[in-house]
């Protein structure tokens, strides 16, 4: 290196800044110093590290695993230019990116963005969830949560002990199977129609295992589309309470409606805390607004709130301001009433490709609302060779079997119309499908 003088002068700093910079690289190990010859660069060798030994962690974690397999791609990230028939959230192109970053500059220049928020959430967003579910809801009964998925992990959590039973629709939504085992909990699948869940085998199902939790999607469940017939609702409600269990209503869609509007939440009729609602804007938005809430009555909302706090304290603040814009803005609804007929549109190009192209395949009833269509497969197709040959000829597929607690009835498969760009994708992908 240039001697000490040279340093000075060049850089026109004091000879004792100098030295101290020859010091700290020479600490780490940068440069060499040699009295009497200078200071030279070092050598540097790549010392390749001594690989770590975790096997003790194997005993030490014990029997708690967390299994991912239901909400994780089992043949893993598709490659590009891969026609998305899979995939729970609208395409970029369908979400409101513009309103969603006007909200979020408008909710960034508020003096308290920054601040700590209440641990129930904001209030304007309570009064905002309590208006959506209807019926007697104040903004009291409100708990904001990050997401839809956070708050499926915080009810099971707070709602029964480990290793209890919860009743779940049988197919029903991968994400509350893997939250709920996560939890400690039992899923027991309880079949649907075309009508939804059946309330008589539901009766049993409480009989039989003794469970005081039932999880459900009554209004466009999740994979089937099917929205809970109305006599059926108050009576899921009536068995619920002579067991004296609760319901986690997942009302997820309630915005995904294409085939008239959606009817009345559940917990809009309950006046006995039966109910505990569940709602999000992740899907009718987009998948990184992780807003949503949990509607609750009585001592299971002082449970909620406790396990809010315990995890987290709050939800961020500024997500939740822009939530707030968002919601307030005439441009929410407008992008509501603009993606029904959109959605209604993709849903019809998709069963109609079916139909044409794979008309053993049978789609179980057009859905009203939501983002998918459900296939049931030809009897000895096998729906995981399905989606690993789909992925191999450019199309990705979900396999239904993910869907079930327990053994599933047929080989079905979940297939999205609205995670595509183009609405042309969704007949080349059924006409690749066809080419299986």
């Amino acid at each position: 290196m240039p001697s000490s003088r040279e340093l000075t002068q060049r850089y026109r700093v004091g000879p004792g800044t100098v030295s101290r910079a020859i010091a700290e690289l020479a600490a780490e190990g940068a440069v060499v110093t040699r009295p009497g010859s200078g200071t030279f660069v070092a050598t540097r060798t790549r010392e390749r590290p001594e690989a770590a030994d975790t096997t003790w962690q194997t005993v030490a974690l014990a029997d708690r695993a967390v299994d991912t397999g239901s909400i994780t791609d089992l043949l893993g990230p598709p490659p590009p230019g891969t026609i998305m028939l899979d995939g729970g959230y609208l395409h970029r192109s369908l979400q409101p990116a513009r309103a969603l970053s006007a909200a979020l500059a408008r909710a960034a220049r508020r003096p308290d963005a920054w601040d700590r928020a209440p641990t129930n959430g904001l209030a304007p967003l309570r009064a905002v969830f309590a208006r959506m579910a209807g019926g007697g809801v104040t903004p009291d009964d409100v708990l904001v949560t990050a997401g839809g998925q956070s708050a499926l992990s915080m009810a099971f959590r707070a709602m029964a002990a480990p290793g209890s039973p919860v009743l779940v629709e049988s197919p029903t939504y991968p994400g509350a199977l893997a939250a709920a085992r996560a939890a400690g909990l039992r899923p027991v699948p309880v079949p649907l129609d075309d009508d939804g869940v059946r309330p008589g085998l539901l009766a049993e199902a409480f009989a039989m295992t003794g469970a005081r939790l039932f999880y459900c999607q009554p209004t466009y469940h999740n994979p089937t589309g099917t929205v809970l017939a109305t006599e059926r609702r108050r009576q899921v409600v009536d068995v619920a309470r002579a067991a004296g269990a609760f319901v986690i209503e997942d009302d997820f869609a309630r915005h995904l409606g294409h085939g008239g509007p959606p009817p009345r939440p559940l917990v809009a009729d309950d006046h006995d805390g039966t109910v505990v609602h569940l709602t999000s804007l992740t899907k009718p938005a987009a998948p990184s607004l992780r807003i949503g809430a949990l509607v609750a009555r009585g001592p299971v909302m002082e449970r909620l709130r406790a396990i809010r706090l315990v995890d987290d304290f709050f939800v961020t603040r500024p997500m939740q301001e822009a939530a707030v814009e968002l919601l307030s803005s005439p441009t929410w609804d407008r992008h509501v009433r603009a993606l029904a007929p959109v959605l209604r549109e993709r849903c019809e190009r998709l069963a109609s490709a079916l139909v044409r192209e794979l008309p053993d395949w049978n789609i179980t009833r057009p859905p009203l609302g939501g983002l998918h269509l459900w296939v049931r497969l030809p009897a000895g197709v096998d729906d995981m060779m399905v989606a690993s040959a789909a992925r191999r000829h450019g199309v990705a597929v979900g396999p239904g079997r993910r869907h079930f607690a327990a053994e599933p009835p047929a080989a079905c498969l979940r297939l999205a119309f609205a995670a595509t760009g183009d609405a042309a994708d969704l007949s080349e992908g059924v006409r690749r499908l066809a080419s299986i």
